[in-house]
């Protein structure tokens, strides 16, 4: 039996009674953690540094990150609700620190700007600080990234930092060149006029249009745009590969099926029932994954900056791939027709849809059709189009087959089912948002998802017997902490969860029926996500608690993911399967910590970017009415989804009727302090938008009559028509 886990409490005890600076691996020592426990450690330490209770130095070495009681500090922004923000000048951590919200400034205080320096008296507030000014000390200058603006003869930068509330002045001598609509890179100056801050124009980066909205995701979260020279010359190098010893699987009719949208195709699927009399019932699957390792071998100019990126990332006007075009579309691509190298999983399931056995070979293979979920779904469902019409039963209805035993197994498996909505942005041809729509989930995305679950399984498993590491994608179980909080919230609308229960996600599957039964699912569905611990890379194999699976590993994407390719060298070597394996594993820990920042990186800059062009398309109905859920709860506001576009938006506190509020954090909850109005995590709520930034991405709204409050105009009319000059 594992030893307890300690709580952060009695981490940060420890930390503080040891002299000198300590290490994870001292405290894993000192608590006697298993190896398993050491993956929740970290995500324990990562909270407290978010939290500001650590700081880490460059060596991995942990010390208190309490902050003195009076610091310098530089004014960095403002949040959404307009309060200033500042951070500490002598923070020594590698992470960030603690939120430092300044105090509403006394008479005869000079305002403070972005870049602005004052030393004040710090107090702890919760898991922030508030900041009260002594005096002011300097301006200092920083970069800011923002759209250039022209107001009269005067220009002006419109920062992208949705929290920085007032644009910065420009004079005509600091524009260097700029125009009205230019993305540009600017350096603040210290000064002001007319009350704002003023800059100077460093760079620009982009000349104004829509393809400038992508660009500030990619700038501000600094994604790599460009390849070197030496990847480009290798890319544009590679060819055709020939049969020699892969086998050959031209005559498999293999098939493709991504989104209508899909831009590279690097996985293909077959299916067919069993023959053999021992495995009645069962299946024989098939999934090629394009052999990325045979063009990108380690340490070559492709590999380093493959690695660099970590992933791909999409955006609704491009893409910014992971390798070259002339791999990613082009020889990595399983485009029909075409014969291309693959990396074949062969797999056989009985007939409750358990893995039976599995083989990995590297082949060449010819898919038959480039499939969409649309066409695959309409064709199940009896209106084949032409294409799907001759596949109809030989290949799409043999794998609806084969997943119809995976379905099985999942559900016997108890996996976590949290089906959540993604936003899909459409653009024209001129680069404007067209319309915003919800995506359709189909049997068919399930289908495709099953047959990759199970080809990350068996290559799991290949590796865990193997000699050589695997990358293992994991997912840890919550923290007890976590599991605590949701105990509390739900005790707070009559659902039970018992402490001695034993979490797995069958427990919250069945929270989630009795959450539909009572009308609050989507409420609990948010709070229980919230729960969740992240899901990372790791070469210690924890399982993956959300599918229930103690063996997984992501191989089925090696054009877009660095952590797939990986895992395609390691089967190579260690099946013997040929060129392109892995020679030295290197850091897998390392790497693996790497992939999780890029990947999260990717994430943030494609939600920002999706946020830009929603604003801007809503831009042009500012004042009308919308039906949306509260995702959010904080001391500050409430963030809400709209129904229709899935658009976030803040409603400000200072907006909710009656008088002040207190943010009951354990109930996710807005309370009304001497009233009867509440606000919970889930609830359904009438808004009005009063403000879209595109630039920011930032929406706000305010609650309309129906909540009990008057909006700002009485006259507006639900889902008000756009403007005669809006582009359906």
């Amino acid at each position: 039996m594992p030893p307890p886990f300690p709580g952060k409490e009695q981490i940060l005890e420890f930390i503080n009674d040891s002299p000198g600076k300590v290490g994870k691996r001292e405290i894993a020592r000192a608590f006697h953690l298993t190896p398993g426990q050491r993956i929740r450690l970290k995500q324990a330490l990562r909270e407290l540094e978010d939290e500001g209770a650590l700081g880490r130095k460059q060596n991995r070495r942990y010390f208190a990150g309490k902050l003195p009681t009076v610091a310098v500090l530089e004014v960095s922004g403002t949040d959404l609700d307009g309060e200033v923000m500042a951070r500490p000048l002598n923070w020594e951590g590698e992470g960030e620190p603690p939120l430092i919200y300044m105090a509403p400034e006394k008479r005869g205080h000079p305002a403070l700007g972005i870049g602005d320096k004052a030393l004040a008296r710090l107090s702890r507030s919760g898991g922030a600080y508030e900041a009260q000014v002594i005096r002011r000390i300097s301006s200092a200058p920083s970069m800011v990234l923002g759209v250039y603006a022209v107001d009269g003869k005067q220009g002006r930068i419109r920062s992208t930092d949705r929290r920085a509330r007032n644009d910065l002045m420009v004079a005509a001598e600091d524009a260097k060149g700029a125009v009205r609509g230019d993305l540009v890179r600017a350096e603040v100056l210290p000064g002001r006029r007319s009350g704002l801050q003023r800059a100077r124009v460093v760079e620009r980066i982009a000349a104004a249009g829509p393809k400038a909205v992508s660009l500030i995701a990619l700038h501000d979260h600094g994604i790599p745009t460009e390849f070197t020279a030496a990847a480009v010359k290798q890319a544009n190098a590679a060819g055709p590969t020939a049969l020699g010893k892969r086998e050959d699987l031209r005559n498999l009719p293999l098939v493709t099926i991504d989104g209508s949208d899909a831009r590279d195709f690097d996985d293909a699927v077959w299916a067919e029932p069993d023959s053999a009399p021992a495995n009645p019932g069962g299946w024989r699957l098939v999934v090629a994954i394009a052999d990325v390792s045979w063009y990108v071998r380690p340490g070559d100019a492709l590999d380093k900056c493959a690695y660099e990126r970590g992933n791909s990332a999409y955006f609704p006007d491009r893409v910014v791939p992971m390798l070259p075009e002339a791999l990613s579309n082009g020889w990595c691509s399983l485009v029909p027709g075409e014969d291309r190298p693959c990396l074949a999983c062969h797999m056989t399931i009985d007939a409750g849809g358990n893995l039976r056995s599995s083989r990995f070979a590297r082949g060449l293979m010819k898919s038959a059709a480039r499939l969409t979920y649309e066409q695959v779904q309409q064709a199940r469902d009896g209106v084949p189009d032409q294409v799907t019409a001759e596949l109809l039963e030989t290949v799409i209805t043999p794998l609806y087959g084969a997943y119809g035993r995976l379905l099985k197994a999942r559900e016997e498996r108890g996996v976590l089912e949290l089906d959540l909505p993604e936003r899909r942005v459409i653009i024209g041809d001129d680069g404007q948002v067209i319309d915003i729509k919800l995506r359709p989930r189909f049997d068919s995305h399930k289908l495709i998802e099953e047959f990759m679950i199970a080809a990350n399984v068996a290559a799991a498993l290949t590796l865990t017997k193997g000699r050589l590491p695997c990358m293992y994608r994991v997912h840890d179980e919550p923290s007890p902490e976590k599991v605590e909080d949701l105990r509390q919230f739900l005790s707070t609308i009559g659902i039970n969860l018992a402490k001695a229960q034993v979490i797995k996600p069958m427990v919250f599957n069945r929270i989630l029926q009795k959450a539909a039964v009572a009308g609050s699912v989507t409420m609990v569905s948010e709070v229980v996500l919230r729960a969740q611990a992240r899901a990372e890379y790791s070469p210690t194999n924890i399982g993956h608690f959300g599918l229930a699976l103690k063996n997984y590993c992501h191989f089925t994407s090696p054009i877009r993911r660095y952590s797939d390719l990986l895992v395609h060298r390691a089967l190579i070597s260690e099946l013997n399967l040929g060129e392109g394996g892995l020679q030295d594993p290197g850091d897998f820990a390392a790497i693996g910590a790497h992939l999780g920042d890029t990947e999260r990186r990717a994430a943030a800059a494609e939600r920002d970017s999706v946020d830009r062009f929603t604003a801007g398309f809503l831009a042009e109905r500012i004042g009308a009415r919308f039906s949306g859920r509260i995702n959010g709860v904080t001391r500050f506001g409430l963030f809400v989804t709209l129904d229709d576009t899935g658009a976030d938006g803040l409603v400000p506190v200072r907006s909710l009727p009656g008088g002040r509020y207190q943010h009951d954090e354990a109930r996710h909850m807005l309370r009304e302090v001497r009233g009867k109005r509440q606000f919970h995590i889930g609830e359904a709520i009438e808004v009005t938008l009063v403000e879209a930034n595109p630039v920011t991405g930032g929406m706000i709204m305010h609650p309309v009559e129906s909540n009990g409050y008057a909006g700002p105009n009485k006259k507006e009319k639900r889902g008000a028509a756009p403007s005669k000059g809006r582009r359906r």
